[in-house]
């Protein structure tokens, strides 16, 4: 049953169908070809989606859409630019910094890349940079936003492997600071050695303070939703709820930039990406229950108990496996399918739960620079407008930032465990 599966997935993910109906049309075949009953189809689908974490996910994306239409990521970027001063290769260090700040409000890499990808591209081709080293750091810088807090793919996952989604969402944290600081080191070096540019932005006496005074509410954001969730008052819903009605009130009330068309706007954005993402996560979890009737599950903890019961050894493996799926399988429906496979047996050989999320998340966000699938490379090429071969050139020399940022997360459980173990004992 599963061989069958899985045939047909791979045959109709060949021929170009979406991932979603890729996951749902195989589904249905081998149910119909099994005489399993069809009611099947919609009770598993709609069970997935009866999950009250997952009601964050719209509400992230809907907050990130209205801080972005009061027009607060352009002045964001100055500020920074501003505060780094004419140190060379300014720029991109800006690039990296102000995705790190964005990503407290956005939860996913493609929401940074559509805020800030033109922003960041433009500014650095104007000022000498390459084109295709331009789009690759803004890709990289991407990676940051689903591992640092509100992180859609981590509330996916703390869903789907019984984790709790606050502590998962604490749990990136470090690991998030730790991949912003070797993609800064990253970006010093080749400054260094190819004489990047400094910034050419001379600001008065005055005018870090008017940026910063106008950028200030915005900036709250995140403090806000780091806070709510450290609080314990708030799970990721609550503060998605909050984070929502703040961007709201700054953007009409602070910023006085939000009307109704502004916001219908939003509404729309926000309704496309959560069709598309619950989609996934419907027909994911179809396929992922025609595996469980087949007991593939413990078939792989089997596997790889039997391979070695050693943590480290089994969560290499699980790093080599999930770069592979990363490079075929969009990361939502890879989270969703490979997790409730591989998370039982390295939890039972010794990995912690919060440390294996990270690791398995940022995983598949690697994924997401990787061809054939990589949809933070279509992204920057449609929002760059430049071609797919020159991006996948552009980001090449920052898989060593994020492959070594994965070795180290791995290798060392504290930097995921440590945080939410000291402030939520």
């Amino acid at each position: 049953m599963s061989l069958l599966l899985l045939a047909i997935f791979a045959v109709l993910l060949v021929l170009g169908a979406p991932v979603a109906v890729c996951l749902g049309l195989s589904s249905a075949v081998v149910i119909v070809v099994q005489g399993l009953p069809v009611s099947v189809l919609a009770q598993r689908s709609l069970n997935s989606l009866d999950s009250s974490p997952l009601l964050a996910v719209p509400l992230f994306i809907f907050a990130a859409s209205l801080l972005n239409a009061t027009g607060v990521t352009t002045q964001m970027f100055d500020l920074v630019r501003m505060i780094f001063g004419r140190i060379r290769g300014a720029v991109a260090q800006v690039s990296i910094f102000v995705s790190l700040i964005f990503s407290g409000v956005s939860g996913a890499a493609l929401a940074d890349i559509g805020a800030l990808g033109k922003i960041q591209v433009d500014e650095m081709t104007r000022q000498g940079y390459r084109k295709d080293f331009a789009a690759g750091l803004t890709v990289a810088a991407a990676t940051i936003g689903p591992i640092f807090p509100p992180s859609i793919p981590i509330i996916i996952y703390a869903s789907v492997a019984n984790v709790s989604a606050v502590k998962l969402l604490i749990a990136g944290i470090v690991p998030a600071l730790l991949l912003t600081a070797f993609l800064m080191i990253q970006v010093a070096v080749i400054a260094r050695m190819r004489s990047l540019p400094r910034d050419d932005i001379r600001p008065g006496a005055g005018d870090v303070m008017r940026k910063f005074m106008f950028s200030l509410p915005a900036l709250f954001a995140p403090v806000l939703l780091i806070g709510g969730l450290l609080s314990g008052y708030f799970g990721p819903t609550e503060v998605a709820g909050v984070t929502v009605a703040y961007a709201m009130l700054i953007g009409i009330f602070v910023y006085r930039s939000l009307g109704p068309r502004k916001i219908l706007a939003a509404l729309r954005e926000t309704t496309e990406a959560t069709a598309n993402i619950l989609f996934v996560v419907a027909t994911a979890a179809l396929f992922a229950w025609v595996l469980t009737l087949d007991q593939v599950p413990m078939k792989v903890s089997a596997l790889l108990l039997g391979v070695s019961e050693n943590p480290l050894v089994l969560l290499l493996l699980v790093n080599v496996l999930l770069l592979i799926v990363g490079m075929v399988l969009e990361s939502i429906a890879a989270i969703l399918i490979i997790a409730p496979i591989v998370a039982p047996a390295l939890t039972a050989a010794g990995v912690d739960p919060l440390q294996l999320g990270i690791v398995f998340v940022l995983n598949l966000m690697i994924g997401l620079l990787t061809p054939p699938v990589g949809m933070s490379l279509y992204m920057i090429s449609i929002v760059a407008r430049m071609p797919i071969g020159q991006v996948i050139a552009g980001v090449m020399p920052f898989f060593i930032p994020l492959i070594l940022s994965l070795l180290v997360v791995t290798l060392v459980p504290a930097l995921s465990t440590w945080l939410p173990e000291t402030l939520m004992k």
